[in-house]
């Protein structure tokens, strides 16, 4: 009797450690299974968002009024520095890709943060110090009256060396740190699923909290001329993001990276080829795959078999020569993948269109750094004897992501989850962001139609045109609005889909797919605005965006943007309605297989 008692308490306790234990793979800092009570959840995601918040208020801190700081302190021309902010922008958006790689490869995210951000620190306080040292001289220029005087190589070189290192630092952490903090939430936990779900919204806004700070308060101070007051505070924003995030290092899960995941590609397609004269079976279950519950890629989930790409499924069919070489203890992964690796292979690829298709948007998204504050500095901007910068307009988008969020999280989506009979969940992630490219759409119409109004009030014949319309800078507002509110869906649903769908060793470079959309936007919207000047200054005429706004027609130009994204947005319903979910083993619940369906009802 007592013999059984002990084996009934030994059965339990086991199943006790096997509860308190996560149940998506994680494990903790020291290498041991996460316990769910002692790591991770909201004490770990709360320190991530606020670390969040103030790395990108550092950030923006700097890039918010790059383009100033090139042609007033450096002495560049308009063109020269709108070009090299454009090279330094794209090349933060590149280094995301190397932090990803990095991260899913072989650092794992929690390393690869920690590294980048103290990279991001050093260039920080190394701009602060040439700044402070070498390039605001005489003491007090930089402003709009006093102009700095000459540097030499080493200056510029300096400051140069200073903003990449900034870019590399943050570019690196950027896609890694959204990433990390949904990892912290188990998604194979009913409650820590909704967490992990709300966290992208929380970190989106964080984000933006974080640049509304640097757009209003620093963006003041620097457009003063106080330079190197706005990059010391960046610098100490940096810093602070930093300490926090160690501080928070016992508390944290993890996921272990899962090795190179180019030769992973590699193989499949090569063994894919080799076998490319070979007959498939209908049956999927002849196809190699390995025992257990882990598949072969380091511990991470099993995939499912999926029917599209039947070309790559060649690469785990076992052939004659394969049987011989297992029977002699012999595996070629170049020749037989198992259908895990094949299908990692296969959710990049259904990935692809969907990212093609949010270009677009980000084409939309860029114009609030461009063509929406030359629109602005065309209009009125005194208000109350008050002169507001165009680029501060920018706060209404933060105001309306952080209202919308708001909207999003606590009204339509539960009202949304109420509708539905078959599901507890409200909008899947491809609707959220296909009703994001349909704010945008009102976003381009709604600026053209404010752009109309500013023409008919405007003074054509204007030398020096800032402020030469009588149209009010807060007819603005409601493009603003809208850019913001499609943020909400686009943005933060796109966070949310690709760290779904893509496999568990490529989660960062899910994320890293929503930076290099912003980069591709930046260089379309780029080429966008040469092809249509030079199309639109034939015979002489000024162009659709001339530096004279009151003699172009920018009007013409929202309206194009406005039909392009809504031929993106057919496509994109055609590809979203195409798109099938990633299948993992153990998550056969019909929430999370329909959880990035377009057509769920």
């Amino acid at each position: 009797m007592a013999c059984s008692e002990v084996c009934k308490e030994q059965v339990e306790f086991k199943e006790e450690q096997e509860e308190a234990c996560t149940k998506d793979g994680t494990i903790d800092w020291h290498g041991q299974p996460a316990i769910k009570a002692k790591s991770g959840q909201w004490t770990a995601g709360i320190i991530i968002l606020l670390n969040q918040g103030l790395a990108t208020l550092a950030f923006f801190g700097v890039g918010v009024n790059l383009v100033l700081f090139l042609t007033r302190v450096l002495g560049q021309n308009n063109a020269d520095a709108a070009n090299n902010v454009s090279k330094w922008t794209g090349t933060v958006y590149i280094f995301s890709l190397v932090g990803a790689f990095l991260s899913d490869s072989y650092w794992g995210r929690y390393k690869t943060c920690a590294i980048f951000q103290v990279i991001f620190v050093i260039g920080l306080v190394s701009l602060s110090l040439s700044s402070y040292l070498f390039l605001i001289k005489p003491k007090g220029c930089g402003d709009e009256e006093t102009k700095c005087g000459s540097h030499s190589g080493f200056e510029i070189a300096l400051f140069y060396l200073s903003i990449y290192l900034v870019a590399l630092g943050n570019g690196g952490y950027q896609p890694n740190i959204a990433t990390f903090g949904a990892d912290q939430f188990d998604e194979n936990d009913l409650k820590e699923g909704h967490s992990k779900v709300a966290f992208f919204s929380y970190f989106y806004l964080a984000l933006n909290l974080g640049s509304l700070f640097s757009n209003t308060i620093l963006g003041y101070f620097e457009d003063e001329g106080l330079w190197a007051l706005g990059f010391w505070v960046s610098s100490g924003s940096a810093l602070a993001a930093l300490v926090l995030f160690l501080a928070g290092t016992t508390r944290y899960r993890h996921f272990k990276p899962s090795g190179n995941p180019l030769s992973r590609f590699s193989q499949v397609l090569v063994a894919a080829t080799k076998k490319c004269n070979i007959d498939m079976p209908l049956d999927a279950d002849s196809l190699f795959d390995v025992d257990g519950n882990d598949s072969s890629i380091n511990g991470n989930r099993k995939i499912l078999h999926t029917n599209e790409f039947k070309f790559l499924d060649k690469a785990a069919y076992i052939s004659t020569r394969d049987i011989d070489d297992q029977k002699k203890g012999i595996y070629t992964p170049w020749r037989l993948c198992p259908v895990t690796q094949v299908e990692e292979v296969k959710c990049i690829l259904r990935l692809l269109p969907i990212w093609l298709c949010t270009i677009i948007y980000s084409v939309v998204f860029t114009q609030m750094a461009s063509l929406f504050v030359e629109q602005g500095a065309a209009m009125k901007v005194i208000v109350l004897n008050f002169r507001i910068p165009p680029a501060s307009m920018s706060s209404f988008d933060i105001l309306s992501v952080a209202l919308f969020i708001f909207l999003y999280r606590r009204i339509l989506d539960p009202l949304v989850s109420r509708l539905r009979k078959k599901s507890s969940r409200g909008l899947t992630e491809l609707q959220r962001m296909g009703i994001g490219l349909i704010i945008a759409i009102l976003a381009m119409v709604s600026a053209g139609i404010v752009e109309c109004y500013r023409l008919r009030y405007a003074n054509k014949d204007c030398i020096h045109c800032e402020g030469s319309s009588s149209l009010s800078i807060f007819w603005q507002v409601p493009q603003y609005a809208f850019i913001g509110a499609s943020e909400v869906f686009m943005y933060v649903g796109q966070l949310e889909f690709f760290n779904a769908q893509t496999p568990d060793g490529l989660k960062s470079f899910g994320s890293a797919l929503c930076m290099t959309s912003i980069s591709l936007g930046n260089y379309v919207s780029s080429l966008l605005v040469t092809m249509v000047m030079k199309i639109s200054t034939e015979d002489h005429m000024p162009g659709w965006i001339p530096g004279n706004l009151n003699k172009g027609h920018l009007d013409r130009s929202y309206f194009l943007l406005s039909g392009l994204t809504t031929i993106d947005l057919v496509v994109y319903i055609a590809c979203a309605r195409w798109y099938k979910c990633i299948k993992l083993e153990g998550k056969g619940d019909e929430n999370d297989d329909e959880r990035g369906s377009f057509n769920k009802v």
